[in-house]
């Protein structure tokens, strides 16, 4: 798990919090038309009709408005993964694993639905770096759930959590290049195969030999 640096709560007001809004939506437009890369700051402030100043002040660049639409995107998904859990338990579902399993489905179902500002973060034209992050926040939201089902005498299978996260890189990136019913085709059939998985010491005490 990496250290993520914690922000503190900053006081905004209702003209600053519209500001940073705006050139959020801006960056993200530009980004998904011309590409990180491409993308100048002069071209955000015109989109947000803002000032150079006012981006200055909510952001320290370009790299630090697109850091800021995966944070928020990643909000969305943590949510969506939260209700998805939450109706599988009203549903009367217990399994540990299907309910993480019905979390990524989720999360696939978010990405498909959020399908051109995924492929901002899945198209690997980012910040220096970002897709060693995305693959390790992906980890790290793989290792959450799990965590949170887990009973806490349970070992956390490694193999399992690395299989789980690089399965769920593969799929989002792939889900989010096909149309929206082949697409979901694809999502619920990758998450059908991944809840056959089972954490090695289930799978071990299921094939044991009961004593006589």
């Amino acid at each position: 798990m990496t250290v993520e640096k914690v922000h503190k709560p900053v006081r905004v007001s209702h003209r600053g919090a519209a500001t940073r809004s705006a050139l959020l939506s801006a960056a993200a437009h530009v980004f998904r038309t011309v590409g990180f890369a491409k993308a100048g700051v002069s071209e955000v402030v015109a989109e947000a009709g803002a000032s150079v100043g006012s981006l200055y002040h909510h952001f320290s660049g370009k790299a630090d408005l697109y850091m800021a639409l995966y944070e928020e995107f990643q909000q969305r998904q943590q949510d969506r993964t939260h209700r998805a859990v939450g109706d599988a338990r009203a549903a009367g579902e217990t399994d540990p694993t299907r309910l993480m399993y019905a979390a990524a489905r989720a999360y696939l179902e978010g990405c498909i639905e959020e399908r051109e500002t995924t492929l901002l973060f899945f198209s690997g034209d980012g910040p220096p770096g970002f897709d060693s992050q995305l693959r390790t926040r992906l980890r790290e939201w793989t290792d959450r759930n799990v965590a949170l089902f887990r009973k806490a005498d349970e070992p956390v299978d490694e193999a399992l959590l690395m299989v789980v996260s690089g399965a769920m890189l593969v799929a989002v990136a792939e889900v989010i290049r096909r149309d929206d019913a082949d697409a979901r085709r694809l999502a619920d059939d990758i998450t059908a195969l991944l809840s056959r998985l089972e954490p090695r010491h289930v799978a071990e005490r299921r094939t044991a030999p009961r004593d006589e």
